[in-house]
C-alpha cells in the first residue's frame, strides 16, 4: 500500500465533513439561531442561512470528493477526485477560518487551523 497516508487522510476529511454537512441538514433551524447569535455583530448578520448554506454545500461535495478519492486510490491508484477532495476541503477550511475571524473567535479559528494541516498535507500528497 503505498498510498497509506493519502487514504488515512482522506477519510479524516471525508468523516469530518460528512459529518458535519449531516449535522447541517438535520439540526439547520438550531445551527442558524447558534449563528445568527454568533455573527450578531458582524457583516454576517444579515446573511446567515446563505452563509451557512454556502458553506454546507462546499462540505457536501468535499465529503463526497474525499470518500470517492479513497475508493479511486484503493481501486486503481488514482488520484484525481482525492486531490480535489483536499483542495476543496482545504478551500471550505479557509472559508469557515475566514468566518471565526470575523466573529473575533480566535479559538474556533484555532481548531480550524489544526483541521487545515491534514488538509494541505492531503493536497500536497495527491498532487
Amino acid at each position: 500500500m503505498n498510498n497509506t497516508a493519502s487514504i488515512l487522510a482522506l477519510l479524516f476529511l471525508a468523516v469530518t465533513f460528512i459529518q458535519s454537512a449531516h449535522d447541517k441538514v438535520f439540526e439547520w433551524k438550531g445551527n442558524v439561531d447558534w449563528l445568527k447569535g454568533h455573527f450578531s455583530k458582524t457583516i454576517l448578520k444579515n446573511n446567515v442561512p446563505l452563509a451557512l448554506f454556502v458553506i454546507l454545500i462546499l462540505e457536501l461535495v468535499t465529503g463526497v470528493l474525499s470518500l470517492a478519492g479513497c475508493v479511486e486510490l484503493v481501486v486503481n491508484g488514482g488520484k484525481t477526485f482525492g486531490f480535489y477532495g483536499a483542495v476543496f476541503a482545504s478551500i471550505t477550511l479557509i472559508f469557515l477560518l475566514l468566518g471565526q475571524r470575523i466573529a473575533k473567535d480566535y479559538d474556533g479559528a484555532r481548531t480550524i487551523a489544526i483541521y487545515f494541516v491534514p488538509a494541505v498535507l492531503a493536497v500536497w500528497w495527491l498532487s
